[in-house]
């Protein structure tokens, strides 16, 4: 079939405190495709997932390619749903790869073992996150598999996507990794998104 006769989708899933208005940003880079956002209702992989796995399904059963594009948190859900198959390609912006890591370190952070997560299930801790002793178990027994083509976008400045998370993750995906000197993690001023913009219509497979 010939490209510019394809029905192609784009599916945007926000990170935390986003929602899918924010998909509206990519309509004009992806002019021959319909762009739509998801407002998944949970904030947990093991239900997200079915979420995310739910809306692309339905794309793709009416699509001939769907491509993902994904913010931090929203990533690391995608990746524990079962889209691989579904996806022609995915964009990743300042994808949460290591979630073990980063709850290990909000562990510390808090003053919490391994052994008071597990007898309190939950905790509260002061700088806002709730630590679940479920959450880190299903990270822990669901590593990640992911064998879509991907380009990732990440900021040299990003405290929460490590540099050393990210290059493991393009080492054993094959994954195409593109960084903005000064950039943060939350893509959001006009100099960031601007470079964002770029890095989607240099790289899209459109």
């Amino acid at each position: 079939m010939n490209m510019q006769n394809k029905r192609i989708a784009v599916l945007y899933v926000h990170g935390k405190g986003g929602n899918a208005a924010e998909s509206e940003h990519y309509k004009t880079l992806f002019p021959d495709a319909d762009v739509t956002g998801l407002d998944y209702h949970t904030d947990l992989p093991w239900e997200t997932s079915l979420e995310i796995d739910a809306a692309v399904s339905e794309l793709a059963s009416r699509y001939d390619d769907v491509i993902l594009i994904a913010n931090s948190i929203g990533a690391f859900y995608s990746m524990n749903a079962d889209i691989c198959e579904k996806l022609s390609h995915a964009y990743f912006i300042s994808p949460m790869i290591d979630l073990e890591k980063l709850i290990l370190n909000m562990m510390t952070w808090a003053n919490v073992t391994e052994e008071d997560l597990k007898r309190e299930k939950t905790i509260k801790t002061d700088f806002g996150e709730d630590l679940s002793w479920d959450y880190l178990c299903y990270v822990r027994e669901h590593p990640i598999k992911w064998t879509v083509p991907t380009d990732i976008l990440r900021g040299s400045e990003d405290k929460l996507s490590t540099a050393d998370a990210i290059g493991h993750f393009v080492k054993k995906t094959g994954a195409r990794l593109t960084v903005m000197q000064g950039g943060e993690h939350w893509f959001h001023t006009k100099e960031q998104m601007e470079f964002l913009d770029k890095w989607i219509t240099d790289t899209a497979p459109l």
